[in-house]
């Protein structure tokens, strides 16, 4: 007899339209995935803490509060990745979503392949919970970009003496940045890294995630690494000076 499979993950389907939350359930089951639905923006914030999810599907259209409210809302109260999944057709949802702490931004109608595969994707680059059966951090425990300190396994950065205070796309970028400090990386390599796939719609987005990073790194106003654009090519970090190291 073969035995079911362990559930992968567990989501939190926050959706209000019965018949896409039905399809999403069934095709998230399907993957083995343990689902959790919630109808609205209050049923959300009640099912978080029984739920405990490793992720977060977040329609934006819901009956009692502006999605990107809710996003904002979750992430103050709940360190779990936000995949958008809406019809919404503002343009500045998804620069806003990303700003709030989403992790990634689908618009409806969607292909499922593609969902479930972006669904995976951040998965896999989220912390591990605490007792969870997840991979051991990175054997890179620092890296050092002139008075820039990068702890991927702490997921901790800071500047001088001060901390950076990051959404965890951020620091998954300054991490891949200062990985490769004094190397030009394309969008695409960027979005493969931190996303863990590229596509057309992911050059404007590391744009916004790299203006962030820049307006976060001048905040502190002490001479420390700059992130460069290199026209036609992508981005660099460069040291203040020449100590860059990786223990």
């Amino acid at each position: 007899m073969t035995l079911p499979r362990p559930p992968r993950a567990s989501i939190l389907v926050v959706e209000d339209d019965p018949a896409v939350a039905r399809t999403l359930v069934d095709a998230l089951e399907y993957a083995d995935y343990r689902v959790w639905h919630a109808v609205d923006g209050q049923d959300a914030r009640g099912q978080i803490e029984r739920a405990r999810p490793d992720l977060i599907m977040l329609d934006l259209m819901l009956p009692d509060i502006d999605g990107l409210v809710l996003c904002s809302l979750l992430k103050s109260i709940a360190d779990v990745p936000i995949v958008i999944c809406t019809a919404s057709a503002r343009r500045s949802d998804p620069v806003l979503a990303l700003k709030l702490g989403a992790d990634d931004f689908v618009r409806k109608p969607f292909e499922l392949d593609d969902l479930l595969a972006r669904i995976e994707a951040v998965l896999r680059r989220a912390p591990p919970k605490a007792g969870g059966d997840h991979l051991p951090p990175p054997r890179v425990t620092e890296l050092r970009v002139g008075s820039l300190l990068v702890e991927p396994a702490r997921r901790r950065a800071t500047l001088g003496e001060d901390p950076l205070t990051l959404t965890p796309t951020e620091f998954r970028l300054l991490t891949v940045l200062a990985a490769h400090a004094e190397t030009v990386l394309t969008r695409d390599q960027l979005a493969s890294e931190v996303w863990g796939y590229a596509d057309a719609s992911n050059g404007r987005t590391i744009d916004v995630h790299i203006r962030r990073l820049r307006m976060k790194l001048a905040y502190h106003g002490a001479v420390g690494p700059t992130i460069v654009s290199m026209r036609g090519m992508g981005y660099r970090l460069t040291a203040d000076d020449a100590a860059i190291s990786a223990a």
